[in-house]
């Protein structure tokens, strides 16, 4: 799940609606096995086809424009990338009561990252600055400008603005709301001015693949466009810490604003976490205290 994105509605996708999905408009692979995958997202529902493809469902009508952007754009950002990406191989049409496009990709194989998968978390964090510097250094010419289809990842933080403070409202004597908002205003002053670049949009342990312990490929590109970087930056406090976050931050070589950016994008979405779900989830509402924590820490220490 995006914090902040649109719930899905009421489209009940399982196997069965996309064995019949398959048959009815890919014949040519209607005799493949159909099964569900143990990684599941929130955004779309993803599911195996034989061994060498997935099926990828839009859950709700606000992801829908995600699936044009995907096909035209992942095989132009694909060749100039250093690690693989979800390749397009058919687009799905409304079908069977589903009421958007949807999508076959061909299969990435690997684990999901966390950290007690990931050998060398200094190593992972380099990789992946890697492969987030040479997406920003793709021609943007073009390229998807933030907006609906990826809830304005890449553009202004004032966006969500009033999102936070309602949330910092909500929170007020159950963290420390006064550090939480001069992070927040600091992000904000920190103005982007910079031309637009690639961003993926959701860095995220669910997005990284793994295999053999090490950063294999990079998917759901659903969030993506041009515009600020600072919206990949939420790994550095969710994932990395200590060696790990300051390899990251020197292999991307971004100034302070960019990094100021990257905590208020991070802090806005653990922050609304966080006050949705403080009083029914307790493992949810623990983990965005730790990364509100290690955002404000890190805010400490900068200054």
């Amino acid at each position: 799940m995006s914090a902040g994105d649109p719930r899905p509605d009421e489209v009940y996708i399982d196997v069965a609606l996309v064995r019949r999905l398959v048959s009815a408009q890919f014949p040519q692979w209607a005799d493949l096995p159909v099964k569900g995958v143990d990684f599941d997202g929130w955004d779309n529902r993803t599911f195996r086809l034989g061994t060498n493809m997935s099926v990828r469902l839009p859950s709700a009508v606000g992801y829908m424009q995600q699936v044009e952007k995907e096909h035209r754009w992942l095989p132009v950002l694909a060749p100039l990338l250093p690690l693989p990406i979800p390749t397009p191989l058919a687009k799905g049409v409304p079908d069977d009561g589903y009421p958007w496009p949807w999508s076959v990709y061909r299969w990435l194989d690997g684990e999901t990252a966390t950290v007690e998968r990931i050998a060398d978390l200094q190593l992972f964090a380099a990789t992946l600055a890697h492969f987030l510097v040479s997406l920003r250094r793709i021609d943007a010419t073009g390229g998807p400008l933030p907006g609906p289809h990826n809830f304005y990842r890449g553009g202004s933080l004032t966006v969500y603005d009033a999102e936070t403070r309602r949330a910092l409202s909500v929170l007020d004597g159950m963290i420390d709301t006064g550090a939480a908002r001069a992070v927040w205003e600091a992000a904000l002053a920190a103005t982007w001015h910079g031309s637009p670049v690639w961003f993926h949009g959701d860095i995220a342990e669910g997005n990284l693949l793994l295999t053999e312990d090490s950063l294999s490929a990079v998917i759901d590109f659903g969030t993506s466009g041009v515009g600020d970087p600072s919206c990949d930056l939420a790994i550095a406090w969710t994932l990395f810490g200590g060696a790990s976050r300051d390899t990251f931050r020197a292999a991307l070589q971004i100034d302070d604003a960019t990094w100021a950016r990257g905590r208020g994008w991070t802090l806005w979405k653990a922050l609304i976490t966080l006050a949705e779900y403080i009083d029914t989830d307790p493992l949810k509402a623990g983990v965005a205290r730790h990364v509100i924590e290690e955002v404000l820490t890190d805010h400490r220490q900068s200054a």
